[in-house]
């Protein structure tokens, strides 16, 4: 059976000389299998939204109902978490939310997965944690700390309960990277065993018993494909709506919306 964490390495496919710039030093600027698949995920989200804008209709068709079921669902979800300034964060939610869904359906046809590598992951939570912090800086001054102080605790507590918050804050662009980069790789990984064990069986390495786990092992993976399917949309969508939410923290600091 091949090794389930191969398809998970970064392989160069253009080769390129080396860089060296200041304060940041040795840079590779080879061709990856990683860039290919971010670069066909951001070809993929240009055509599909060219598409369906440029031949828009009253009656809309299949591609344009698709599009606009994207578009109001997150517009729907940033109106109702944010208020009625998730109109300007919209296009980061939507954008961030489409290049993530991409980037997992685009893994289960190509042999490369961008969002199962933890910098991709990473880079999305600490785009969405700056994204955050500057929005709350801009908006309410040093106010902000004021997330720290909960005003609804008892007041010798507060300290505790605030100390608590702050850890649980600057947490979270850790745990918005680890959720999608374990969700995407713990299915793949998952996939590539059961697959294993239908071509194992298939060429008769398992003996009479192939007979029996090629069909189970082949119902196992069609099965987990569809849940990856589904992890795919789901895991871009949570995404989406964490980032609504710790928006509303600091848009909506202090009172509702």
């Amino acid at each position: 059976m091949a090794d389930p964490l191969h398809q998970f390495q970064i392989q160069k496919i253009v080769d390129l000389p080396d860089v060296t710039l200041p304060g940041i030093g040795h840079v590779d600027l080879a061709i990856t299998n990683s860039h290919v698949a971010m670069t066909i995920g951001f070809a993929v989200i240009v055509a599909f939204l060219a598409i369906v804008t440029s031949g828009a209709k009253v009656v809309p068709g299949r591609l344009q109902s698709v599009g606009e079921t994207l578009f109001g669902m997150i517009d729907n979800m940033t109106d109702s978490i944010i208020g009625h300034d998730g109109k300007k964060y919209f296009p980061f939610v939507f954008s961030i939310f489409l290049f993530i869904l991409a980037m997992n359906i685009l893994g289960m046809f190509l042999s490369f997965t961008a969002t199962s590598q933890l910098a991709v992951t990473a880079t999305f939570a600490l785009l969405t944690f700056g994204l955050v912090l500057v929005v709350g800086f801009a908006k309410n001054g040093l106010g902000f700390f004021k997330l720290f102080w909960p005003t609804g605790a008892p007041l010798v507590m507060r300290p505790v309960v605030g100390l608590i918050e702050f850890f649980s804050f600057m947490l979270r662009p850790i745990t918005l990277m680890l959720r999608l980069f374990g969700n995407m790789m713990g299915g793949h990984i998952a996939l590539k065993v059961f697959a294993g064990f239908v071509a194992t069986a298939v060429i008769g390495a398992a003996g009479a018993a192939g007979f029996f786990i090629a069909p189970l092992s082949l119902g196992m993976t069609v099965g987990l494909t569809a849940l990856e399917f589904l992890v795919a949309f789901l895991q871009a969508f949570v995404f989406a709506v964490l980032t609504c939410i710790y928006l509303n923290d600091v848009v909506n600091l202090g009172h509702g919306h």
